[in-house]
């Protein structure tokens, strides 16, 4: 015979495992391979920003993505807090370019660095991420 005690220890068991199950935290939905990471909004572009969404598309948008939304499992996204002004400035471009750049934000591992890209190429690529950062509400 289960005495009162018992059966209220296996209540609160019960009650605890169920609990467990509901509060679990939900994974965030996956994305597909190669989707866009971010949702951005292109704003009209200065001159030199439309000369550097033409180097970023021919540069960088294969692993950054389209409008730098970056693609998932390949790079992030460019247009994100991580990338403004304030903790990535505008040298960290250049330098991410020539040099190549070790993991340290993301899992996507190390970039290499893109020899065909010049300065003012990068330059004009800078000037394109910022004006969609800024379009983006990212300062």
């Amino acid at each position: 015979m289960i005495s009162p005690k018992g059966l209220l220890l296996g209540g609160v068991a019960l009650a605890v495992a169920a609990l467990v199950v509901v509060l679990r935290p939900q994974p965030e939905p996956e994305l597909e391979p190669a989707s866009a990471m971010a949702e951005v909004v292109v704003p009209e572009l200065s001159g030199l920003a439309a000369e550097g969404k033409t180097a970023f598309d021919a540069l960088c948008a294969s692993c950054h993505g389209e409008n730098a939304a970056g693609r998932q499992g390949i790079a992030p996204p460019l247009v994100h807090v991580i990338y403004e002004p304030g903790h990535h400035a505008d040298g960290a471009f250049l330098l991410a370019a020539t040099r190549g750049v070790r993991q340290h934000h993301w899992t996507f591992g190390d970039m290499p660095p893109v020899p065909e890209a010049s300065p003012q190429d990068v330059a004009a690529i800078t000037a394109y991420v910022r004006e969609l950062q800024r379009a983006n509400g990212i300062f």
